[in-house]
């Protein structure tokens, strides 16, 4: 199984909730998990928890990177905080992959410092999952977005890269033979969007590797009509957010409801289980977090709010894409472009 390097000081509830998500892991699976942090937080949190002590051992480390930090002056300042240290003790071998909840910015400059990027990949991508509906057989329930938050703006040449990744991707952790590739755009005509768009367009039609469906429009994000939806940063980090937001605005809308109208909650009473579908999609716990794709090792970026199920969940998914040598997958893809 493989061994997989958990940031227990990273994210907005740790090491409380990073660690009781290891915890459950190791009595759940196989998975061999290092924690990364203060020893002494770590297992004041163990002693308190089930959990299988042949399957975690812990790391530990000084500092840590607090959420509010700047990223790169307290990668500078701190380096035996967590997050260095994990992907450390990825390159020397000790781990296959790391997870971590916290400072985002933290988390891709310190595997930036230790991690090699892929062979022709000009830069790397958050590739995030979000759920939406299924509008075709054997479709995941979850399609992935890329990129939501690695850059601002980008090039055809390196949009194409984050399709072929995120291809890489969904064939390996969705296990979809051919992903439906879509580009977002404010239009479904090949011309719009730009110079840049319109390149992209063209050449992810023309592309031999990719199943390319055109492009996508923002009310179609969440349907079946695409696997794999790429864009910029910028773009992809403002649609993520619009999702969660609008989960989190129905759910507080639907329990205030509840709590002073008795026909909304015999209303309520009557979607229940529609109402659990909903929520269900909306768990971004059952996903984990978010691959970092692009280096030759593995990342999974949690939510900064993740609990223990999320945590749980990513180190399962940080192990699948070992197991499954999803960088691999990506630089076979790439060969052609160099």
């Amino acid at each position: 199984m493989p061994t997989i390097a958990i940031d227990a000081m990273g994210g907005d509830f740790a090491p409380e909730t990073i660690v009781r998500g290891v915890a459950q892991a190791s009595v759940e699976t196989e998975i061999q998990c290092v924690l990364v942090g203060d020893e002494a937080a770590i297992q004041s949190v163990l002693e308190r928890v089930p959990y299988n002590p042949e399957h975690i051992s812990i790391a530990h480390c000084r500092d840590a990177i607090g959420m509010e930090e700047d990223p790169r002056e307290a990668i500078r300042t701190k380096r035996d905080a967590s997050i260095l240290v994990g992907a450390r003790l990825v390159t020397e071998g000790r781990a296959d992959a790391l997870v971590s909840a916290g400072n985002t910015g933290a988390c891709v400059l310190a595997c930036s410092k230790s991690f090699r990027i892929i062979k022709g990949i000009r830069r790397t991508a958050i590739a995030s999952v979000y759920p939406r509906q299924v509008g075709h057989p054997g479709q995941d329930p979850l399609a992935l977005i890329l990129d939501v938050g690695a850059t601002v703006r980008c090039e055809a040449t390196e949009l194409v890269q984050f399709a072929l990744m995120g291809n890489a991707y969904a064939r390996r952790i969705s296990k979809l033979e051919a992903p439906r590739i879509g580009l977002l755009n404010m239009g479904r005509e090949g011309t719009k969007g730009g110079d840049v768009l319109a390149e992209t367009h063209r050449r992810l039609q023309n592309h031999s590797q990719l199943n390319f469906v055109g492009n996508i429009e923002g009310n179609h994000v969440a349907t079946g009509e695409a696997d794999v939806i790429v864009c910029e940063g910028l773009i992809g980090n403002m649609v993520l957010k619009l999702v969660e937001g609008v989960a989190e605005v129905f759910a507080n809308a639907t329990s205030q409801a509840a709590r002073h109208r008795l026909r909304w909650r015999v209303g309520l009473m009557l979607l229940g289980k529609a109402l659990r579908q909903i929520r269900e999609l909306t768990d971004y716990t059952r996903y984990g977090g978010a691959p970092i794709l692009g280096f030759e090792n593995m990342i999974i970026k949690c939510h900064g709010r993740s609990n223990a199920d999320a945590i749980r969940n990513a180190v399962k998914v940080a192990a699948k894409a070992v197991r499954d040598d999803v960088p691999r997958e990506i630089a076979e893809a790439v060969v052609g472009m160099r």
